[in-house]
């Protein structure tokens, strides 16, 4: 550890446990006086990585964010937030520390501005955010903050938001600047941009239908613009004592400005959920299109809630990837905290586009609880069995323990 890196860490642990010991006196603070909202964040996580080919990583790491947001005035809010995360061990690779040998755990030390925003909020639902802020749109699947992992993914962006009709909405983003979760010492930390973001959504009696177009432009990453067009929709109905959801969603990606490779590439989504008393059960499938050089591309996506909480694909292989996946979870009566205790297990299916060569197959099971309003508690697993070289088998495990105020 550097001479710079070990007083981030005990500044970070300080501001963790000074969250800890006064978030409820600053709410009960800022409840009175009206003043606006402190924002205390902490997450103690323990992450284990066993893959073939590699040293066994343990990752104890301790991520704090701590903020305030002012109150509303004349229909401007301010908002600061600082960011740290410190290692409590150092036996895995963080992307930035250079022990290639072991497995990775991408999250490196950091201790930055994670946002500093202006909001502005009219009538009809208008909407300005500038500033550097938290985006997402839809499911993360193609715009999202990385919320699993301990940096945040923010973005230095200019959000625009109006309902021009009771049944309709409109969003605009102008992206300037990805942080990623990289951090500051690694040379694919921040992006450079200059990518433009829509989405128009339509409340229809048959559900919701969202239309949306990404025209990415990264100037320090020009392999990883593109051009996105895509539809989505979604809706939820009661049958009996039955309540099914319904997902589809298609797009089309392409080249776009600083990326010289020509490609036009494909991606599909369905998903099936159906939810009976404390019973949800999932089926679906994903498509990301490959021609052979690269596979479809989310750059800006929170990768890892989707295609196996063990990461395997958070790049598309070249030949494409495609993911059959059923799952179950089950949420208990509210316990402890009036809160339900939720379990989740989700098995995945593997193979290229195609579904011609096998690529392997994934458990993934979580538990979840809140201790009281403020306190939840984690646990997640995820085992990948490999039918591909090019795909080691791994299995990782979480423990985590979460204070939100």
């Amino acid at each position: 550890m550097n001479a710079v890196q070990q007083p981030l860490r005990v500044l970070t642990i300080a501001l963790g446990a000074f969250g800890a010991c006064w978030a409820a006196p600053l709410s009960a603070s800022a409840q009175t006086q009206a003043a606006g909202d402190w924002i205390v964040d902490t997450r103690l996580r323990y992450e284990s990585v066993s893959q073939d080919g590699l040293n066994d990583a343990d990752a104890l790491t301790l991520r704090t964010r701590l903020g305030y947001e002012t109150r509303a005035f004349n229909g401007f809010k301010f908002l600061a937030e600082f960011e740290g995360v410190a290692q409590l061990t150092d036996d895995f690779n963080d992307t930035v520390n250079g022990n290639t040998a072991f497995a990775t755990v991408s999250d490196p030390e950091a201790f930055e501005l994670n946002r500093l925003q202006v909001t502005w909020a009219g009538a009809q639902g208008r909407r300005v955010v500038a500033g550097r802020q938290r985006i997402v749109l839809n499911n993360a699947r193609f715009v999202g903050n990385v919320g699993f992992r301990q940096n945040e993914q923010t973005f230095d962006a200019l959000r625009i938001e109006a309902r021009p009709f009771e049944h309709g909405a409109f969003t605009y983003v102008y992206i300037d600047n990805v942080r990623r979760i990289f951090g500051d010492d690694s040379a694919q930390g921040e992006w450079d941009s200059d990518s433009h973001v829509l989405q128009a959504d339509l409340d229809l009696p048959a559900g919701r239908l969202s239309a949306y177009g990404l025209l990415l432009d990264f100037q320090n990453a020009p392999a990883q613009s593109s051009q996105t067009y895509g539809l989505r929709w979604s809706n939820e109905w009661q049958a009996g004592s039955f309540h099914p959801r319904l997902t589809l969603e298609a797009a089309a990606q392409s080249d776009y400005r600083g990326n010289s490779t020509g490609f036009d590439l494909g991606y599909q989504h369905g998903e099936l959920a159906v939810r009976h008393d404390r019973w949800t059960v999932t089926v679906g499938g994903e498509r990301l299109e490959g021609d052979g050089v690269r596979g479809f591309s989310t750059p800006l996506a929170t990768l890892h809630a989707f295609q196996g909480w063990a990461d395997v694909f958070l790049a598309t292989p070249p030949d494409g990837v495609r993911d059959l996946y059923a799952g179950v979870s089950y949420s208990t009566r509210p316990w402890p905290a009036q809160q339900p205790v939720v379990f989740n297990v989700v098995a995945h299916d593997f193979t290229d586009d195609g579904g011609s060569a096998d690529f392997g197959s994934e458990l993934n099971a979580s538990v979840r609880l809140s201790l009281n309003e403020r306190v939840s508690l984690e646990a997640k697993a995820a085992t990948f069995e490999g039918e591909d070289p090019r795909f080691a088998d791994r299995t990782k495990i979480w423990f985590a323990v979460e204070y939100r105020l």
